[in-house]
């Protein structure tokens, strides 16, 4: 007897779920790596990748993957290539672009985006590409002057200063260079010479329409509520400051302020309905376009006219695509699953632009998609979806906004019951018909984005109200990368169908994510870190149970602020919630310019300054104070009680003295101070770890000092390129020719060092870190290391 024919295997879809699965686990194994592969590698990959995508079921699947890593790894190293070159670093140069987006007007300073033009003239390594750059008003000058005429589309003739896109590394700090790459920026700077900037063009294109249309808003609406039917209708958030950011953050509405996907889906969903409603009113049209197919097309067009009205963000990318996939399917007279159809736009935005991967916008556009799709029945009516659906996105989206954003809005499935209908189907629609009605006659849809802010108002007080609320928000210590996939299986196991046992136990797989180790000492050790703060000084000290912040870092006015950008957000990723202590070492804006940022964050039990400097503190620090917390005694060597405040030489010099070791941190002293620390009481100055004094200038690191010190480990906190040349090299070679390490942030980013039973141990954040713009940019470079992403020009000498 024959025996039975086995049944033949479904071939595996070129474009469907898998292969897309494929494509993306490759490029996410590629851009998560420490190191790129080398070019030629990449292409015998994508071709090989190609071959095997294309052979059959059998290599399908490899086949992808492999083409998916090696063309990732292309567009990351074509990205990361069109990078300024170290040589060009710090020149002044003079090119011609059109703005790209819209520019952000600040009380001193205009941010934006110029796209340098591609012609002979340019600079080489700038020809074509995309630069942010900062204009600046002149130091002291009452009037801003011509970049308050800058506008979005126009062309200007600019005298610039670049260097290559360059951010901070610190614990749960954003990536101002991943976020560089993924947006293919080529360098950043500011304006030099301003009088010699001149307009070559007037605006034109969608962002000049865009930057017009926002303006008349802002106008014609006499409303608070005014920014928020900008930011709706046209995708500009500029007008919302960081109070509405922290109201949207607590509430969980960040998703909707700015112009969304499934806004896009309402307006597709509208444009449908009136070509229906034309061929129901002219039936006979039917005869040359079947009513479907009108249907989808002005769907599909309604859709990409409010995505160029949001500049293309990634969620409007993703629905247009998908609302694509779905016309054409009904051209075709097919059939697809919404799976499908997220897998092709998926799959379109991986091909189109890999880099996409490395913003957050994509994990949270198509992940809430997929948890939706995967979750909700097909046939299940829209009304009795609404709250099964918030359930699953608040469910499924957690894990994402916790390793992304390092918090988790309380609040946030409560107010989304509220504002996704209200906002979605009467704020935006008003919205939009304003807009559309402005587009043709100036005037006529005034009376449309007056009622909008009318709808918004009322419950934007009441977000307010639920905000406010300390339980509304919480921010979450940061967490090791594989605690997302175990959270990940933990919702998919907790949202399966009813019966399936255990489903309590899921909540367990949460823990490591929202309660993670924050690696605290133990009773009688403690913990230094200098966080990266560029040209600056912050540092947390911590015992078992308390925490002291030294100096907050640099801050200026409408620029960078260390100390909301980096020294906030690097407590908060420490589990940091509150501070027993916060020791302002002198009044110099490289120590104390973020002391409001932090104070305004979180609780700080008690300031501590010198006399004189100009620090609200509750008391000074003064040589001879001291106290214990948790077996770990602190004390204060300078200044002395009437030592008069003389800025840098008047700073708190701190020691931390435990059973295992001891750190020194003595803030800006130079070498008169430390002579007579040691001339005083040589021994007290004895340590294990020693910050660099005054960021190792030239005038400070005296031998006597060095030699009193003797550390084993030596900590500097500098900007990579700053004007004063720290450290400079003869103290570098001062303290290393007494057996020191020096690590400093500007190579290493944030330094953590444990002084306990263990003996010390040390933790670079770069290292620890390791990402390939790293690799390829201190191969580049030859060891070039890192400042802040941005530093104001006339900054005060230090």
């Amino acid at each position: 007897m024959a025996a039975a024919a086995l049944p033949a295997r479904y071939p595996l879809p070129p474009f469907g779920l898998a292969c897309t699965a494929a494509v993306l686990l490759g490029m996410v194994a590629v851009l998560w790596s420490p190191a790129l592969p080398p070019v030629a590698v990449l292409w015998l990959g994508l071709v090989a990748g190609i071959g095997g995508w294309c052979a059959g079921a059998r290599w399908r699947w490899t086949g992808a993957m492999l083409a998916g890593a090696a063309w990732a790894g292309l567009h990351a190293a074509w990205s990361f290539g069109a990078q300024l070159p170290p040589a060009w670093e710090g020149r002044d140069v003079i090119v011609s672009g059109r703005v790209v987006g819209l520019p952000e007007p600040q009380a001193r300073r205009t941010r934006f985006l110029l796209r340098v033009d591609d012609a002979d003239a340019q600079p080489a390594p700038l020809r074509g590409k995309l630069v942010r750059l900062a204009w600046y008003d002149d130091f002291g000058a009452e009037v801003a002057g011509p970049r308050t005429r800058l506008g979005a589309g126009e062309r200007w003739r600019l005298q610039v200063r670049v260097r290559a896109p360059r951010g901070l590394a610190n614990p749960g700090g954003m990536d101002a260079e991943r976020h560089a790459v993924a947006q293919r920026i080529a360098a950043t700077g500011y304006i030099r010479h301003p009088a010699l900037s001149r307009e070559l063009a007037p605006a034109r294109g969608i962002d000049a329409w865009r930057d017009a249309m926002s303006q008349r808003v802002a106008r014609e609406v006499r409303s608070d509520a005014a920014r928020f039917v900008r930011a709706l209708a046209l995708g500009d958030t500029r007008a919302l400051d960081d109070a509405d950011w922290q109201v949207l953050r607590a509430t969980g509405l960040t998703h909707l302020i700015a112009i969304s996907g499934f806004h896009v889906g309402l307006v597709a969903g509208g444009c449908a309905l009136i070509g229906a409603g034309l061929w129901w009113l002219f039936p006979a049209l039917a005869r040359w376009i079947p009513r479907p197919q009108v249907a989808g097309a002005m769907a599909l067009a309604g859709a990409v006219a409010y995505a160029a009205a949001a500049g293309f963000a990634l969620p409007t990318v993703r629905t247009v695509l998908m609302i694509a996939v779905v016309v054409l399917a009904r051209l075709a007279r097919r059939h697809v699953r919404l799976v499908d159809v997220l897998a092709l736009a998926m799959l379109a935005v991986l091909v189109f632009d890999p880099l996409s991967l490395l913003a957050a916008g994509f994990w949270l556009s198509f992940g809430g998609v997929a948890w939706l799709a995967w979750c909700l029945p097909a046939s299940m009516h829209w009304a009795k979806a609404f709250l099964p659906a918030q359930a699953v996105a608040t469910i499924g989206l957690l894990p994402f906004t916790a390793v992304l954003f390092g918090q988790a809005s309380l609040a946030g499935p409560v107010a989304n019951l509220v504002a996704i209908p209200w906002w979605s189907l009467v704020v935006v629609p008003l919205a939009l018909l304003g807009t559309a009605l402005e587009t043709f006659h100036a005037g006529a849809g005034v009376w449309a984005w007056q009622a909008g802010a009318a709808c918004f108002g009322p419950t934007w007080r009441l977000f307010e109200v639920v905000a406010a609320h300390p339980q509304a928000l919480h921010w979450l210590p940061e967490s090791p990368a594989w605690t997302l996939w175990l959270a990940l299986a933990g919702g998919f196991w907790l949202l399966m169908p009813r019966g399936v046992p255990g489903k309590a136990l899921a909540v367990l797989l949460w823990l490591p994510l929202v309660w993670p180790d924050r690696e605290r000492p133990r009773a009688g050790e403690v913990e230094l870190v200098v966080i990266d703060v560029g040209q600056g000084l912050s540092a947390l000290v911590r015992t078992s149970r308390h925490a002291l912040l030294f100096d907050a870092g640099p801050a200026v006015e409408d620029g960078f602020d260390a100390g909301e950008r980096a020294v906030v957000p690097t407590l908060r990723a420490l589990g940091v919630t509150h501070l027993h202590a916060l020791v302002v070492s002198h009044g110099d804006n490289d120590h104390a310019g973020g002391v409001d940022a932090v104070r305004d964050s979180m609780p700080v039990r008690t300031v501590l300054s010198p006399l004189a400097s100009g620090v609200p503190a509750r008391a000074p620090c003064v040589a001879g104070a001291a106290w214990t917390w948790d077996g770990v005694r602190f004390r204060f060597l300078h200044p002395g009680r009437y030592f008069p405040y003389l800025g840098n030489e008047a700073s708190c010099v701190l020691k931390v003295e435990t059973a295992h070791g001891s750190l020194l941190l003595p803030g800006d002293i130079g070498a008169i101070v430390e002579r007579g620390l040691v001339h005083r009481d040589a021994a007290s100055l004895r340590a294990d770890v020693v910050v660099l004094p005054h960021h190792g200038s030239a005038g400070s690191s005296d031998p006597a000092f060095v030699a009193a010190t003797s550390p084993r480990l030596v900590l500097n906190s500098s900007g990579a390129g700053n004007r004063f040349g720290h450290p400079r090299a003869p103290v570098v070679a001062r303290w290393r020719a007494r057996g020191s390490e020096l690590l400093d942030t500007q190579s290493s980013g944030a330094l953590r060092v444990w002084v306990g039973a263990d003996g010390l141990q040390v933790r670079e954040q770069r290292h620890e870190r390791p990402r390939w713009w790293d690799a390829v940019r201190r191969q580049r470079a030859g060891g070039l290391s890192y400042r802040p992403e941005e530093e104001r020009p006339d900054a005060p000498e230090d």
